[in-house]
C-alpha cells in the first residue's frame, strides 16, 4: 500500500482518537478515578511503554545542555497540560472539551508572534479575535447544571489554559525533535513527567479502589494510555515522515465533529445554542488563522 495513504489513515487514526477521548476518559471522572490521579496513571504508563518501544530504537544520550529545554518541555507538555486538560474536562462537558482544543492553533500563532516575534496579517488577527470570542463565550455562557459537570465555566478555562500550556510546548520542543529520535525523546519527556505530575496527583492516586474497579472504567483507562497517550505519537510521527506539518494540522477539524458525534451518539452530552454559537465562532477563528493568505 501507498506510504502516503497510509500516513493520511495514521493521521486520521491519532485525530479520531483524540476525538473519542473527550468523551471516554470524562466517563471515569470523577466516579472511579480523579483527574489528576489519572495523570498519574497516564505519565507512568507512557513512560514505560515508550521505554519498551525505545529498545527497538537506536541509542542516543541527551547532551547536557539540552537538559533545561527538555524539563521545560516536560512542565509544559506531560505535566502542567495533561493537568488542566484533565481537570478542566472532570468539570466541563466533552462537546466544550472537543470544541476549545482546537483553539491551539490560536495560540501558537499568539506565542509565537510574542516569543519569535512572527508577524500577524489582517486575517490572521481576525481569526484569533474571532476564534477567542468563541471560547470567552462558552466560558461565560456555558450555565448547564449537571451532576458530572459541576463547574463547565472553570472547566472551560482550565481547558483553554491546557491550549496555552501546550502551545508554549511546541514552540519549546521544536529544536529537540530534529535533533533527537522521536523515541529517545518521548522515554524521558513522560519520565521527567512522572516526577512532575506525583506531587499533584499521589493522593487522588493513592485512592483508587483498585480491586472494586469494574470493566466500564479499566478499559477507559487502558485506553487512554496506549490510545491517547502513546498510540497518536507515534501516528502522527509516522504521518509527519510522509505529509507536510501544515497538511496534517487540517486533521485537527476531525477531532471535535468525532467528539462532538460520539458525544451525543453515547449520551454522554448534548447540543446547546451556546455551543452551537461558540463551536462556529471557534472553527471560523481557527480557520481564518491557520489559512495561508493569498499571494498579491
Amino acid at each position: 500500500m501507498n506510504k502516503r495513504i497510509l500516513a493520511i489513515g495514521a493521521a486520521l487514526g491519532a485525530t479520531t482518537i483524540y476525538g473519542l477521548n473527550h468523551t471516554i476518559a470524562k466517563g471515569v471522572m470523577p466516579t472511579y478515578i480523579q483527574p489528576f490521579g489519572f495523570i498519574v496513571l497516564r505519565v507512568v504508563g507512557a513512560a514505560f511503554l515508550f521505554w519498551i518501544a525505545s529498545l527497538f530504537g537506536p541509542k542516543e544520550k541527551i547532551d547536557k545542555k539540552d537538559y533545561p529545554r527538555l524539563c521545560l518541555a516536560a512542565i509544559l507538555g506531560m505535566g502542567f497540560n495533561m493537568l488542566v486538560f484533565f481537570k478542566g474536562l472532570a468539570l466541563s462537558t466533552p462537546i466544550n472539551s472537543a470544541v476549545l482544543i482546537t483553539t491551539t492553533p490560536i495560540i501558537v500563532l499568539i506565542l509565537s508572534a510574542l516569543v519569535i516575534k512572527e508577524k500577524i496579517g489582517a486575517q490572521k488577527f481576525w481569526g484569533i479575535g474571532i476564534g477567542l470570542l468563541g471560547a470567552l463565550g462558552l466560558i461565560l455562557f456555558s450555565s448547564e447544571v449537571r451532576q458530572d459537570a459541576p463547574n463547565i465555566p472553570l472547566g472551560n478555562i482550565f481547558i483553554l489554559m491546557n491550549s496555552v500550556f501546550y502551545g508554549s510546548y511546541l514552540i519549546v520542543v521544536k529544536a529537540l525533535l530534529s535533533k533527537y529520535n522521536p523515541l529517545t525523546f518521548m522515554k524521558w519527556l513522560f519520565t521527567l513527567g512522572i516526577f512532575i505530575c506525583l506531587p499533584f496527583g499521589y493522593d487522588e492516586f493513592s485512592q483508587i479502589a483498585w480491586s472494586t474497579l469494574p470493566f466500564e472504567a479499566i478499559w477507559p483507562i487502558i485506553f487512554v494510555i496506549v490510545g491517547t497517550t502513546f498510540c497518536t505519537y507515534l501516528f502522527n510521527i509516522f504521518a509527519l515522515t510522509q505529509l507536510k506539518a501544515s497538511t496534517l494540522s487540517v486533521f485537527m477539524y476531525v477531532q471535535p465533529l468525532v467528539g462532538i458525534m460520539y458525544a451525543i451518539g453515547t449520551g454522554r452530552d448534548n447540543l446547546t445554542i451556546v455551543k452551537i454559537a461558540g463551536a462556529c465562532l471557534v472553527f471560523l477563528g481557527v480557520y481564518l488563522a491557520s489559512r495561508r493568505p493569498k499571494k498579491s
